[in-house]
C-alpha cells in the first residue's frame, strides 16, 4: 500500500506526522511526502520543515491519500494544482482522507458533497460550505472517504485505515511499538470536556 502525504505551506505537523508515523511502522506499507515540486515545506509554526520527495505528477496514483490540515488550508484552498491532484488521486485510491482541517481541501475538491464529515471542532459547522453533513465524531468514514477531527485524531484514522486493510492484529502491533497509549493529564480534548472559556483561548492558539 502507497500512501500519498500532500504538503502545503503552513500545514500543522502533527497531522501529516501522526499518520506517517502510523504508515512507517506498518509493513509493506510506504509513505511519500509531496507537494507541486519536490522540495522543503514549512510548518504552521515556521519551525519544522518536512521534505517533499516526489511532486504531484510523480505520484498520480496513490491507494491512500492524507490530507493534513492547519492554518494553511484557507490559501491552500486556492490551489488550483492541489485539488487537481486531490481530485485525480481519489479516483484511483482505495481511501482519500483527510485530519483537521484538511477535510476542507477535500470539499473543495469535489469529494464531500452528500457525505457525512468531520473536522476540528472549531470549523465543523463549516463544512456545509461544501456539501457535507458535520458530524462530530473522532473519525467518520463514508465510503471512500475518511474524515479525522483535530490534529491528533490522525493517528487514530490511520490505526483505523491499517485495521480496516490488514487486520486488527497488526494494527495493534503497531499501536503497541508505537507505545501509543493516550493518558492526558487533563480532561480537556474537547468542548464537552474543556472548562469554561478556554474554547477561545485554545482557538486563538491555531488562526
Amino acid at each position: 500500500m502507497h500512501v500519498a502525504i500532500p504538503l502545503y505551506p503552513r500545514f500543522t505537523a502533527l497531522d501529516a506526522v501522526g499518520p506517517y508515523t502510523v504508515f512507517a511502522f506498518a509493513p509493506g506499507w510506504q509513505v511519500t511526502f509531496v507537494a507541486a515540486e519536490p522540495g522543503p515545506v514549512t510548518d504552521d509554526a515556521g519551525r519544522l520543515t518536512l521534505h517533499a520527495v516526489a511532486g504531484y505528477a510523480d505520484l498520480p496514483r496513490p491507494d491512500v491519500v492524507v490530507v493534513p490540515g492547519g492554518p494553511g488550508t484557507v490559501e491552500a484552498l486556492g490551489d488550483r494544482a492541489l485539488l487537481d491532484w486531490i481530485t485525480g488521486a481519489s479516483r484511483h485510491a482505495r481511501w482519500t482522507t483527510s485530519v483537521c482541517s484538511g477535510s476542507f481541501l477535500l470539499g473543495a475538491a469535489g469529494l464531500l458533497d452528500g457525505r457525512r464529515a468531520t473536522t476540528h471542532w472549531g470549523w465543523l459547522d463549516q463544512l456545509t460550505t461544501f456539501g457535507a453533513v458535520p458530524v462530530s465524531e473522532r473519525i467518520v468514514h463514508d465510503g471512500d472517504v475518511v474524515t479525522a477531527a483535530g490534529v491528533s485524531a490522525g493517528i487514530d484514522m490511520a490505526l483505523f485505515l491499517l485495521g480496516t486493510a490488514v487486520d486488527d492484529r497488526t494494527a495493534q502491533a503497531v499501536q503497541l511499538a508505537m507505545e501509543y497509549d493516550p493518558q492526558p493529564p487533563y480532561r480537556c480534548g474537547s468542548p464537552a470536556t474543556a472548562p469554561a472559556g478556554l474554547a477561545e483561548t485554545a482557538l486563538s492558539l491555531i488562526k
